[in-house]
């Protein structure tokens, strides 16, 4: 509601839109203290209050051209960078005082009196070590020596066998990785509207499905041109063939160069070590071995 105060009107700043609360930081140079003032800014050429009293908007602009020169001032009497608008000198003012005030409190740091240097302390003489030594100590000793060799052993790394392929096969093997990590995953129509189908695709086969007449909002289907070269269909990732083996005499005429074995996984664990042996007896790569691969 509109009223008067000391002969100006006045307006309440919650219920008219021209009025506008700001609330402001002000730090006094000289008693180094931080207070808080209330500011009203105008909109329009109205009176408003600035610091408890009502100023016309005539004389506001001269009150704050000289608080800004009460800033810079003060900012160049401190050592702080001077430029900038009022609310940074304001901000730079108060973070000024609150440190100089902090400094005043801080009791000053006594200076400790240096301590004197241990003297070096001479090390105890050892006893002599007795020349016998107890019998029971070698034989634990070399027992501990056979089981570190045999663990190294065990950890020692040994690369897999890479087949011989010429620079062709090797550029056919690199197109192939490339299609496949851009081929898109092919899904079935309305896959995500039923869970029961899955990531399994199925050729789409209603006569009125946009998917088979290839719309071009729909996802795109199977085709000749995602597929590898020819050359490297069905070769394992590293270029090998591979072969699947049931038993030890399957082994024979295998070419290493080439070929790698894989065993099927009805055979048991004591037909696959044998399997295993024979294999490394030839120089053949198995491709799935027990607890490694």
């Amino acid at each position: 509601m509109a009223g008067s105060r000391d002969g100006l009107p006045y307006l309440r700043p919650i219920q008219n839109s021209l009025w506008c609360q700001k609330r402001v930081q002000v730090a006094a140079a000289e008693e180094y203290h931080v207070s808080m003032a209330t500011t009203l800014v105008p909109v329009k050429n109205y009176p408003f209050l600035l610091n408890g009293k009502f100023v016309h908007d005539g004389k506001a602009a001269e009150i704050r051209a000289a608080k800004k020169a009460d800033l810079v001032a003060w900012c160049t009497s401190f050592g702080l960078d001077p430029e900038g608008k009022v609310d940074e000198l304001r901000k730079r003012v108060a973070e000024y005082a609150v440190a100089h005030r902090k400094e005043e409190a801080a009791p000053p740091a006594k200076a400790e009196p240096a301590e004197p240097k241990p003297e070096a302390k001479k090390a105890p003489a050892r006893p002599p070590k007795p020349k016998g030594k107890p019998a029971k100590e070698e034989p634990e000793k070399e027992e501990a020596a056979e089981e570190e060799e045999r663990e190294e052993a065990e950890t020692e790394y040994v690369p897999n066998l890479k087949p011989k392929l010429d620079p062709e096969l090797k550029r056919l093997l690199a197109v192939r990785a490339a299609k496949s990590a851009a081929r898109p995953a092919f899904r079935r129509q309305e896959w995500f509207r039923y869970k029961k189908f899955g990531d399994e695709w199925r050729k789409p086969q209603g006569g009125q499905s946009k998917l088979r007449r290839h719309f071009g909002y729909r996802w795109n289907l199977p085709s000749v041109g995602y597929r590898g070269p020819r050359e490297t269909r069905g070769l394992h990732p590293s270029g090998f063939q591979e072969i699947l083996v049931h038993n030890e005499r399957q082994l024979e005429g295998l070419d290493p160069a080439k070929q790698a074995v894989r065993i099927a996984h009805g055979v048991g664990a004591r037909r696959r070590e044998l399997i295993e042996r024979a294999a490394d007896d030839k120089g053949l790569r198995v491709l799935n071995r027990m607890g490694t691969e």
